[in-house]
């Protein structure tokens, strides 16, 4: 069966930005700093203009909040964060006390990313939290 191409639904002034996206991401290989990121920290991280369904960061430095998960070797689990989202198998709510507003942790955005991403540490999730965000992303991909 031939490929065909796709038509684009996407109008021109709704093109994502990725140029700007690659002069900051050529600027965060160069430009690598010192300091330890541990499992349940959430952090705001570069997280680019991505394609698709794939969760973009926002504003000039691409940035949204995650929640790290593990480190492996020289990179790290995580799952971004949102203010917005719904109330099912792909989304875990955090209680109120970490934030002014609500906020969920994207259980289906799991991805991995270096170091060089993390911009600067916002708190930590507390054990049985992190616990039970463990179990939900388990039973999502598993």
């Amino acid at each position: 069966m031939p490929i065909t191409a796709r038509r684009s639904t996407v109008s021109p002034n709704s093109m994502k930005n990725f140029d700007t996206r690659n002069t900051l991401k050529k600027h965060l290989h160069d430009n690598r700093s010192e300091f330890y990121v541990k499992a349940r920290e959430i952090r705001y991280m570069h997280f680019g203009v991505n394609i698709g369904f794939e969760e973009d960061g926002k504003g000039e430095d691409f940035k949204r909040p995650a929640l790290v998960l593990k480190k492996i070797g020289n990179v790290f689990a995580v799952l971004p964060m949102t203010t917005k989202g719904k109330d099912t198998i792909f989304y875990h709510t955090l209680p109120d006390t970490y934030f002014d507003k609500p906020s969920r942790i994207i259980l289906s955005q799991f991805r991995v990313v270096d170091k060089s991403r993390f911009i600067e540490k916002l708190g930590t999730v507390s054990v049985p939290d992190f616990l039970e965000i463990k179990e939900k992303l388990k039973a999502l991909m598993l």
